[in-house]
Order: structure tokens, then sequence, then C-alpha cells
């Protein structure tokens, strides 16, 4: 099931990394670099949950599509995140810690796979409040400006984005204590 419409859609949230980030070298106003950039952004990553729905709804569950879907998800967030600290928005420390947080967990995933032990470390509620916030934050910083004459859209975003670094920090506490007991009994 490599091209089915959920993975497909999948698949675009990979292709949109670099039309995202190429928003940024067009040679048009910086508020319509932001807002194109934002608007892709947000519809890319609602495709997240479209292609989650669709697989459901159309009985098109796959192996790879499980794999893919969070690969996506870390690809469009690490570039978008890139992308801010390029541009000043958010700070390099803040994108350490949530890119460094997705490689750990991540290899504590594959590493768990490897031992039988997937379950341990299977998506709990405090990653998908993390991802969430995430979601929030980022098209905010994007758009970088007032929104609806009254949101301060880079001040929420700064905001939202450190309560993202925080909730990382969280759900991987979280994924390493209920990882250790499993990795304890198998390392010997």
């Amino acid at each position: 099931m490599f091209l089915t419409i959920p993975t497909l859609m999948t698949w675009t949230r990979i292709v949109a990394i670099p039309l995202i980030v190429g928003i940024f070298y067009l040679d048009i106003l910086p508020a319509s670099q932001n807002l194109i950039a934002t608007i892709m952004f947000v519809v890319f990553a609602a495709t997240d949950w479209l292609d989650g729905f669709l697989a459901r709804r159309l009985n098109q569950t796959s192996s790879f599509g499980a794999f893919l879907d969070p690969v996506a998800d870390k690809f469009l967030v690490c570039a978008a995140l890139l992308v801010l600290v390029h541009l000043q928005r958010t700070d390099v420390f803040v994108a350490l810690i949530i890119i460094g947080r997705e490689i750990a967990i991540s290899a504590l995933r594959e590493w768990m796979a490897l031992i039988g032990a997937t379950k341990s470390v299977a998506v709990h509620m405090l990653g998908k409040i993390k991802t969430t916030v995430q979601m929030v934050a980022i098209p905010f910083l994007l758009f970088d400006g007032i929104l609806f004459g009254i949101i301060n859209t880079n001040v929420w975003g700064t905001w939202l984005i450190w309560l993202s670094a925080i909730l990382t920090v969280w759900s991987m506490a979280y994924y390493l204590k209920k990882a250790i007991p499993e990795i304890r009994a198998r390392a010997k």
C-alpha cells in the first residue's frame, strides 16, 4: 500500500518542505512571504489529521503509512523551526530541544522495536499535546504580524513554542521512563 490516497497525502508534507522554505527566497514583500508560508504550513499540517482519517475510513492503513506519517511530521516541523531560527523568530535553543528530542525518541522507538517492546513507547496523549502546541506556535511565528487586528502572533508564537519545548522535554522524560525497565531487562 505504497501509493494510497492517505500515503500520497503524507508525502505532500515532505514535498511541502522546500516549497515553504523557498517562499522566503522569493522577491516579494516579507508580509507576503509570511502569509504564504503560514497558509502552506497550516494546509500541509492539516493533512496529518486528514491522511489518518482517510486511512481508517478507506481501510487503507499500512505499516509503511504508519512509518511515514510521523517522519513527515518531524521533517515539516524541523524544517519550519530551522526557517524560524534563520529568520530570528525563535531561539536556537528551542529548536535544539525540539529537534534533539525528535531524534532521540525516534532512535528509542527503533531500539524498542528491535527488542520487541514497542508498546512501552507507543504514542501518548502528552506527545499529541506537544505536537498540537507546536502546530499552533509555528504558523504564528511564520505569520509574524498582527492577526485580526488584535493578536500579536509573534508574542503568542514565542510563548507557545517555549511551552512546546517544555512539553517536549516532559514527553521525552515520559517515554524514557516507560522504556527504561524494558531496556534494563534486556541489557544483560
